[in-house]
């Protein structure tokens, strides 16, 4: 994960739901999060492994899900996710695919492009003896076109806010996950509904905090 907003923002989060959100178009023009200095460390919040801390690099751009964030997302997920295959292709820090194998995924995709990011996480995986959790380096995008079609019960999508890899990181998870499944994305802007049925995904829930627009999507049912 890369150039995250800062826990500061995570005071002004707040949730809807596809009902309660007003089908609004998107600003035109790029979008830009703000850049801070990421915390030193970060805690897994929730499972088997809650309060396990884990290491943030003063890295450009790297910018791990707020702990507030994260306790929305796992609360629209429930707590427990036993048995779950859950992929995490742009991992940074782990951490959202570590708190999916503190309750109980059954299997972890962590893949991550920065080799200077990969023992930290195999670092991390031993300590916490995190056998469902398996570590790649390698493009994220990549790794999302490898995994058998619907084969994953869910996937983070956390790719960098300046590249173009939202849209065919989005059309790949889709074919990835089974008809129940999930996608969770974290973007600098909202995504609506009238750009995600294209890509056969609409919008579940959602939420904000700060500069950070994050969303809960499912498959578009016929």
């Amino acid at each position: 994960m890369t150039d995250k907003a800062t826990d500061k923002a995570t005071e002004k989060l707040t949730e809807t739901t596809t009902e309660k959100q007003p089908a609004k178009k998107p600003k035109s023009g790029k979008v830009v999060a703000r850049k801070a200095k990421p915390p030193g460390e970060i805690r897994i919040i929730g499972g088997l492994y809650k309060r396990s801390k884990l290491p943030v690099p003063n890295k450009p751009g790297l910018r791990p899900t707020p702990d507030r964030v994260r306790e929305t997302l796992f609360n629209w997920l429930g707590q427990d996710l036993s048995g779950w295959r859950c992929a995490d292709v742009f991992a940074g820090t782990g951490v959202l695919g570590f708190e999916a194998a503190s309750r109980g995924a059954a299997d972890v995709l962590l893949c991550e492009q920065d080799a200077g990011l990969l023992p930290q996480l195999q670092a991390l995986k031993t300590r916490l003896n995190a056998g469902a959790v398996r570590i790649e380096r390698g493009d994220g995008l990549s790794a999302l076109r490898r995994l058998l079609p619907g084969s994953q019960q869910l996937i983070f999508l956390d790719p960098p806010y300046e590249s173009s890899l939202f849209e065919p990181a989005l059309q790949a998870a889709a074919k990835a996950i089974g008809d129940a499944g999930l996608i969770y994305l974290e973007a600098p802007r909202p995504w609506l509904d009238e750009e995600l049925q294209p890509l056969g995904l609409q919008l579940h829930r959602s939420g904000r905090a700060g500069a950070v627009h994050f969303h809960l999507l499912i498959k578009v049912k016929p």
